[in-house]
């Protein structure tokens, strides 16, 4: 007997259909044979299988069986089909009848004992689910919710290769996860831990973080050891806007894609904020692998990517983020095929201005040579620091700083503002794809910042005294638009211009 499922193949963070076909009853030895360019986690599965259905009361197989996973074309990896192979030996062997089962999608891990385990990609999962018409969704119950934040697709909680058999056979009733409840659950923002309030001092740097936040711009924070650069860079995430429900799946289901659960993914309420160590290899930030995968950077998708000690990661590592920077996504080629993922992050790098970190500290003296300083800092290429929109030093805290009790302002004071300049950006870009002022494209520049002919004589004379680039030229001019949005200004006006010149010209003092 034959028995035809539905179930799904990952693809970066997207499913594709795929179809599982049991055939029992042909001549030959009593074996198994799996077919439809299978992993190794998929080949396993017939052990899994075997174990499952004998603990649940079933039988197991009397002739040759194969099981087809379809288009055979499409590498097939992990243990999600362990599920609908299960199911479609009780059917091909006549054990169940289940005539709709065609008209579900099937995922899902199975234990020995025959109870589900949770499966990466739920959320795409779900979205092939609405896109293909289906019934519904089988999914186990730990990563059900997830799934049930896509709205138009019943999602059924699965907790054993029993229940899902009855199910399917009209033997029980299950309810279908409702999406109002998983979008609450969503919508419940966790406090991020530390406050603005703790920060002593740093007000140039309080400012530039702001403005960084506020229009989405990648920010660069140069000073010696225990001037605050990590403890201000850790205070990010607590100025953010909150993601609106769109940007919440875009990142849930990257992070799905890399083997997050909805239990395990704290970001939820929060924009998400990676750190990677400066060791990270390449593929492990920018993403890749033998079956490519999300890395760093688009786990950071909406949220924060922060690299403390920028000169100490490999050259090859940063420099792969350039592209990144400049198109906010990232194709990845490999012999198993390509992918292209979402990587619209904001970078927040700190370093220090030399190998021992005391250059241009009246109270330590620096002990680099100039060759010493040289090399540290090539480490960072000058297109690099192009794509760094706001470059601020951030000098030794005083003592007399050190000791004072009264708080600085807090997260939620600028928060607010940040949010207020946030909203004004969304109403201006609405209907098109940009969603902050770091994204502008050069239409939107040229119609959203005109400069006059004093504005103009301005930055051109900006440009030329300090060498910038075409690519500094445009993103001065977003930065500029960001700080008039946090005054409140409809204009550009010339303090908001001279502003975001000066957050450019660090670079110069300190790299050339």
């Amino acid at each position: 007997m034959l028995a035809t499922l539905f179930s799904a193949a990952l693809q970066g963070i997207e499913a594709l259909p795929v179809h599982v076909e049991v055939n029992h009853g042909e001549s030959g030895d009593c074996k198994l044979i799996l077919v439809g360019l299978p992993d190794a986690a998929v080949k396993e599965s017939d052990d899994r299988v075997f174990s499952a259905l004998a603990n649940s009361g079933y039988g197991l197989l009397r002739t040759r069986t194969t099981i087809n996973l379809a288009p055979g074309d499409l590498r097939k990896e992990g243990p999600l089909y362990d599920l609908p192979i299960a199911l479609g030996i009780l059917i091909a062997t006549g054990q169940i009848v289940a005539p709709a089962i065609a008209d579900y999608l099937i995922a899902g891990e199975l234990s020995l004992s025959g109870a589900t385990r949770p499966v990466r990609g739920a959320l795409a999962l779900a979205r092939l689910a609405r896109a293909r018409g289906c019934r519904g969704l089988l999914l186990p119950s730990e990563c059900a919710p997830e799934a049930a934040l896509v709205e138009g697709v019943a999602v059924y909680a699965i907790k054993s290769l029993d229940e899902a058999a009855r199910f399917l056979t009209g033997k029980i009733t299950l309810t279908p996860l409702a999406h109002t409840e998983a979008i609450q659950a969503q919508q419940a923002r966790p406090e991020p831990t530390g406050d603005f309030a703790e920060v002593k001092g740093q007000h140039s740097v309080r400012r530039a973080v702001e403005v960084a936040v506020a229009g989405g711009h990648n920010l660069l924070m140069i000073g010696p050891p225990g001037s605050g650069k990590s403890m201000i860079a850790k205070r990010v995430p607590s100025i953010m806007p909150a993601p609106t429900l769109d940007e919440s799946l875009e990142v849930l289901a990257i992070h799905s894609a890399a083997g997050q659960t909805l239990g395990a993914a704290r970001h939820l309420g929060l924009r998400p904020v990676r750190t990677p160590h400066h060791t990270i290899s390449d593929v492990g930030l920018i993403g890749g692998g033998s079956i490519p995968g999300p890395g760093e950077i688009s786990l950071a998708h909406h949220g924060v990517l922060f690299l403390d000690e920028l000169p100490e990661f490999k050259r090859s590592a940063l420099e792969v983020l350039r592209q990144p920077l400049e198109d906010g996504q990232v194709t990845i080629s490999r012999s198993a095929g390509k992918i292209t993922l979402p990587c619209a992050f904001m970078l927040v790098a700190a370093m220090n201005p030399c190998p021992c970190g005391y250059l241009g500290d009246a109270r330590h003296e620096c002990r680099c040579s100039p060759a010493q300083i040289q090399r540290y800092r090539a480490r960072i290429s000058g297109p690099l620091l192009d794509r760094i929109d706001l470059h601020i030093e951030a000098p030794a805290v005083s003592i007399t700083e050190l000791r004072t009790t009264a708080p600085g302002e807090s997260s939620a004071t600028i928060a607010a503002r940040v949010q207020t300049a946030r909203n004004l950006q969304l109403a201006r870009y609405r209907g098109t794809r940009t969603n902050a002022n770091a994204r502008m494209s050069h239409q939107q520049i040229r119609e959203y910042i005109p400069l006059d002919s004093t504005l103009g004589d301005l930055l051109q004379q900006a440009m030329e005294q300090l060498s910038l680039s075409a690519r500094a030229y445009d993103r001065i001019l977003k930065v500029a638009r960001t700080i008039a949005d946090l005054a409140g200004s409809e204009r550009v006006a010339a303090p908001h211009l001279l502003e975001a010149i000066q957050y450019r010209s660090l670079d110069r003092k300190v790299f050339y």
